[in-house]
């Protein structure tokens, strides 16, 4: 079991910054994938973005690449996503969610973030 405690969401103008932060706990970290996802209500779940064990693979959506960063510290059982350049349609709760990279196949994200909200002014 892997417990996920997201924190540093909040209400931020367009143009400006955040950085969301997510505590694992429960098990390795490094032995899991980390992503980060996000929701708007009455919408399905999207990928945001995603990392490697290691940390030396990062993957990103389409919508926020070239403004967000995802990096985590392995040591501090911590990933986190900078996010820059907020746009409006930023907003939504975002969760982060851990994959184990112990089990074969496609990676399945099983463990998720209760989620933190991130609303964008314009």
């Amino acid at each position: 079991q892997v417990q996920l405690v997201e924190s540093g969401g909040g209400l931020v103008q367009a143009g400006g910054s955040l950085r969301l932060s997510c505590v694992a706990s429960g098990q390795t970290f490094s032995r899991y994938a980390m992503g980060w996802f996000r929701q708007v209500p009455g919408k399905e779940r999207e990928f945001v973005a995603q990392i490697s064990g290691s940390g030396g693979s990062t993957y990103y959506a389409v919508s926020v690449k070239g403004r967000f960063s995802i990096s985590r510290d392995n040591a501090k059982n911590t990933v986190y996503l900078q996010m820059d350049s907020l746009k409006p349609e930023d907003t939504a709760v975002y969760y982060c969610a851990a994959a184990s990279l112990l089990k074969t196949g496609p990676l399945q994200y099983d463990y998720w973030g209760q989620g933190t909200q991130v609303t964008v002014s314009s």
